[in-house]
């Protein structure tokens, strides 16, 4: 060997060890557990002494809760969302609400007083407290009404929430180990566990397994440093509310008898003597009439009198379309003026000897959602306190109308009628049925997957039909409005009638008419100068079709807008399908 070569070859084994010490140093460094502790005020995300973190069912939210003398409290929307959404909040007048199934349930803003009806009664604490832009209830409050247990813990301040219950898997730690933020043995550590802690599994992995501790640090935990688990039940002793309902022992075959002036009242016998069957009829009589909740009122006792001495129910409809100059959210989301109306309703429902009533808001803002289901909790109450029966329409299930609730309306009210018509209308763009047999059945089946049971279901069907006028328009179609894609050569109008109008109608210009298994109706079409005339109709033979809708649903029976637009013969069929019980 070259002696010259020495020194080089004995300074590149020098690099050469120095350089396999490094990166075994480095293998050695990547495969040692991380040791760095995770800071927990920043991993709950605390930014000051007065918030505390929020675990709901072991998962970390964004919410924070508000920490204010000794008392935790909670963000009303939160509590509305996720926990409890029968707490209504009044920001027009300061007051939060709660209904049971037997009282009302109030307290004002910033006091620790509140009343369960007429009875006070008072917490330790602040019930309400509004800051600024938000509004905050009391935890405890609000668990005095809601199906949930809480642990408050320090250092960081954090609140663990319980609402789901059921089966858990815990398993004990084999051996001091750490709870890790991550899956990885240089994640950050969480905390340090102790042989015998006992931890909840809440997803296995093939290593690693997710886990919460005693005091609601979720993170992650080796599988081999795990010990057997076993099954733990998770339960509350929260008595839930019972809520009952007038809900009669027979069918219910209602008709509305539309009332614009009290000499309407006079026709009574007349509209009684046309039908048959008919235990409920509903008179068009209440509506809202201002801005801070009064009705008018068309009743008539001498009406009610005369029905029952045909032992006929009268279940008093009252509407928010006759006053166009009222603002039904005005109303509704005022807790004095929505107090009004109820109060007046009552008043005249006791006063004229009502058997139920019937409440018909169309129409509504989606802002006012809350506020009208308020106004059924609290309607409800005070109809069930002096024997009355609460009935309220509804439009057909859609995304535009989930805001009427009504699930909820079920726990409250005790029927919902569903108004299965006006699947094509007077604004319609283009001509239809008003309630084809498809549209009757989807509704039927929407509601029921909404949670309203099918014993509280009242069937709405149409007595009439609308005679859809398609007239040409005028000019050659060569301008430039009718160039365009959507571009329709004629003005469409319709006009409601009756059964018997509309048969009439078809014979006297010497139509046709064919069934469509589809819709569930007899059509037919007719030319007259430069009009085409369409109608779809209701007759006998699709108002049979829709009572087997109600008939396979198992619903409470069926109600027909209006009385006076049938055609005598249907009766008889109505009779072979609301007469089950």
């Amino acid at each position: 060997m070259n002696k010259k070569l020495v020194p080089v070859i004995a300074v590149l084994s020098l690099i050469f060890i120095i350089l396999v010490g490094v990166i075994a140093g480095k293998k050695i460094k990547q495969l040692m557990p991380g040791t760095e502790q995770q800071d927990l005020e920043t991993y709950f995300g605390i930014t000051s002494d007065d918030e505390a973190a929020i675990e709901l069912n072991h998962e970390l939210v964004e919410e924070k809760a508000l920490l204010r003398d000794g008392a935790v409290y909670l963000d009303f929307q939160y509590v509305h969302d996720y926990l409890n959404d029968r707490f209504y909040w009044d920001a027009n007048e300061n007051v939060l609400l709660y209904t049971t199934s037997s009282n009302i349930v109030k307290a004002s803003a910033d006091s620790k007083d509140y009343y369960i009806g007429r009875k006070k009664d008072s917490k330790p604490y602040k019930i309400v407290l509004v800051d600024v832009d938000k509004t905050f209830l009391a935890l405890d409050y609000v668990a005095q009404y809601t199906n949930l247990t809480y642990e408050r813990f320090e250092e960081p301040n954090r609140i663990l929430l319980q609402t789901e219950w059921g089966t858990v898997k815990k398993a004990s730690v084999k051996r001091k180990t750490q709870l890790r933020v991550k899956d990885d043995v240089k994640s950050n550590i969480l905390t340090e566990l102790s042989k015998e802690d006992v931890v909840t599994k809440l997803e296995a992995g093939d290593d690693w397994s997710k886990v919460t501790t005693e005091d609601g640090l979720v993170g992650y935990v080796q599988n081999k440093r795990l010990g057997s688990e076993k099954e733990e039940t998770l339960s509350n002793d929260f008595e839930e509310d019972t809520f009952l309902h007038q809900v009669r022992d027979y069918d219910i075959n209602m008709g509305w008898h539309q009332v614009t002036v009290p000499e309407a009242n006079n026709s009574i016998a007349s509209v009684l003597q046309n039908s048959k069957g008919l235990n409920v009829i509903s008179p068009t009589w209440f509506y809202l009439n201002d801005n801070d909740g009064n009705i008018a009122n068309l009743a008539s006792a001498d009406y009610v009198r005369y029905c029952h001495g045909q032992d006929v129910e009268v279940w008093g409809l009252v509407s928010n379309l006759e006053n166009k100059d009222v603002s039904t959210t005005e109303v509704l989301t005022h807790t004095s003026k929505r107090e009004n109306l109820e109060n007046q309703i009552i008043a005249a429902a006791i006063q004229y000897g009502l058997d139920g009533i019937n409440v018909d808001f169309e129409a509504l803002e989606s802002a006012v959602g809350e506020g009208f289901i308020q106004f059924i909790r609290e309607l409800s109450l005070k109809c069930d306190g002096n024997g009355i029966v609460l009935s309220v329409d509804n439009y057909v299930s859609s995304d535009y109308t989930k805001f009427y609730d009504r699930q909820e309306q079920a726990v409250f009210a005790d029927y919902l009628v569903v108004m299965a018509y006006d699947e094509h209308y007077a604004g319609s763009k283009e001509s239809g049925s008003v309630a084809s047999i498809g549209f009757v059945t989807k509704g039927a089946d929407d509601i029921l997957a909404e949670g309203v049971p099918a014993e509280q279901v009242i069937l709405g069907m149409p007595f009439y039909t609308r005679v859809w006028a398609e007239k040409l328009k005028d000019g050659n179609g060569d301008d430039v409005e009718s160039a365009s894609e959507d571009y329709v050569p004629y003005e469409l109008s319709s006009e409601a009638v009756g059964m018997q109008s509309a048969q009439r109608l078809m014979e006297v210009n010497g139509a046709e008419k064919r069934w469509l298994d589809d819709i569930g109706q007899y059509y037919t079409e007719y030319v007259n100068g430069d009009v085409t005339y369409k109608i779809w109709f209701e007759d006998v033979k699709s108002i049979e079709e829709k009572l087997k809708v109600m008939n396979a649903h198992g619903f409470a029976g069926a109600s027909f807008w209006k009385l006076g637009l049938e055609d005598p013969a249907v009766w008889n069929t109505i009779m072979k399908y609301i007469n089950r019980k």
